[in-house]
């Protein structure tokens, strides 16, 4: 991985964090500290980013490359000093890396070690100073972490300080962000973390807002989750992979606050996670998005755009008020390693594929009525004019039995009934038998079945009230 900016570096060294307390049967900590210089000339910035996970593995560092950018150059010394030690060793290591040597060899410099004396326990640090302005590293740092809160790790708190020491003799730390991972139950799984993060963040409109919105999520009912699995075993476990995708189709108040609008408008963000960390999206993700069948869900793919890191899907004819997020996440289930692993693109979109399908069919299949395939809108198309005639033969029959027991069907009240009301009742009753229909396969796919069906079937009712058709097409006055 290419060093660009202090910033880049930053998120690896909380990225590979992670990846060491994942490795972990224990609950882990991960701290990132700021201490600003601000005596010194010029200002400096000192960066730590510890955990209480298994010992750092040197290879994923001496992996790292240096940019030749000059502002980086000029920002920071190129350093890296790293503390660390395993359960089972007897010291704490120290060494110092520097990232601008251009002989691997010299590169590591180990330094003198630290006798534990018996103490048993594990971690790491790893810190540099910068001479980056103190204000651009807050903002990056919590950036990020607000999206690796989408993810919920489970067994590991994560908690961002800034040790103020700009007054001589103050040395009090201020959180700035302090998160324990513990609302959801332990036996929760990946993806149920995946999706209660997801649905946190999407209802703070991506974290832009501290709290969820309540002009644009009064009613809860108008947000919908999917959620879809799958996964490859290979022939050895390093190669066990999973892919986890989450849907959320919310419907906001039309009359909402400007500040409420979102910078992508109705486009659909698609946030994408490697190993719990955030990334920019494969190219396997691009063509499992571009080849999804989207009409499958009512949805016309218009145009995929990059802007800034994030991946933008826009839609055709989506109303205003309603918006789609997508999140996908790949991990390894077990060998985990922060060292980029070359994927097969062919089966990495396949998986990816399938996750996203299953998460949109959940969401379809749990709320009926919503992403209906382009078949389904075309037909619920005409249940208004449907609705509308079926409400005037019921109205319009001189047969008061037969028009009580419609009403009963419908569960409606036989006094005072107004049209409209039985209009609105028989075109609700089409478009739910639409919608069960269309959470079918197209192939396996059967008649719809009767649309006022209640406890007793219409077939029955029709034997054995209206033995004779006949009987019952004249008792309607057109």
């Amino acid at each position: 991985m290419e060093i660009s900016s202090v910033q880049n570096l930053c998120r690896y060294l909380i990225s590979s964090a992670i990846q060491r307390c994942r490795k972990s049967d224990e609950l882990c900590r991960l701290t990132i500290l700021l201490k600003p210089f601000p005596q010194f000339r010029p200002p400096t910035v000192r960066i730590s980013v510890s955990d209480t996970g298994v010992g750092i593995n040197l290879e994923e560092y001496e992996a790292l490359k240096f940019s030749s950018h000059p502002i980086l150059a000029s920002k920071w010394d190129g350093v890296i000093s790293i503390t660390t030690t395993s359960i089972s060793d007897r010291e704490v290591h120290n060494f110092s890396l520097n990232l601008k040597e251009v002989v691997p060899a010299t590169r590591l410099t180990k330094l003198s070690s630290a006798l534990k004396n018996g103490a048993k326990f594990s971690g790491t640090e790893a810190s540099l100073s910068t001479a980056e302005s103190l204000s651009d590293i807050l903002a990056d740092i919590r950036l990020y972490l607000q999206k690796i809160f989408i993810v919920k790790i489970p067994k590991v708190a994560v908690e961002f300080l800034v040790d103020n020491c700009s007054v001589p003799g103050l040395h009090s730390q201020n959180c700035v962000l302090a998160i324990d991972f513990s609302t959801l139950p332990s036996t929760a799984t990946n993806i149920e973390h995946l999706k209660s993060g997801f649905e946190e963040y999407v209802l703070k409109h991506g974290n832009r807002l501290e709290n969820i919105c309540d002009s644009c999520f009064s009613n809860m009912s108008n947000v919908k989750v999917g959620a879809g699995m799958s996964s490859r075993s290979g022939s050895v476990p390093s190669k066990s992979q999973m892919v986890e995708a989450v849907v959320i189709l919310s419907v906001v108040s039309e009359q909402i606050l400007p500040s409420c609008c979102r910078p992508c408008g109705t486009r659909t963000e698609v946030l994408c996670f490697k190993d719990f960390a955030p990334c920019t999206l494969t190219q396997a993700s691009l063509d499992a998005l571009t080849s999804m069948k989207w009409k499958d869900y009512g949805l016309t793919l218009k145009s995929i755009a990059d802007q800034d890191n994030a991946v933008l899907l826009e839609w055709e004819s989506l109303q205003p008020n309603v918006h789609i997020d997508i999140v996908l996440h790949s991990y390894s289930r077990e060998n985990i390693s922060i060292i980029p692993r070359a994927g097969n693109k062919q089966t990495d979109r396949a998986l990816i594929q399938k996750a996203m399908k299953l998460a949109f069919t959940e969401l379809k299949e749990k709320n009926n009525g919503s992403l209906l395939s382009a078949h389904a809108l075309k037909i619920q198309n005409y249940a208004p004019d449907l609705a509308k005639t079926m409400a005037g033969l019921i109205l319009s029959s001189f047969d008061l039995d037969f028009q009580e027991e419609c009403f009963s069907i419908l569960g409606l009240q036989t006094q005072d009934v107004e049209r409209s009301e039985v209009e609105n009742c028989i075109k609700e009753k089409i478009s739910s038998v639409v919608g069960l229909n269309d959470r079918k396969p197209q192939k396996s796919r059967e008649p719809a079945t009767f649309l006022f069906s209640d406890d007793c079937s219409v077939s029955e009712y029709l034997d054995e009230e209206y033995e004779e058709g006949e009987e019952m097409l004249c008792s309607f006055a057109m």
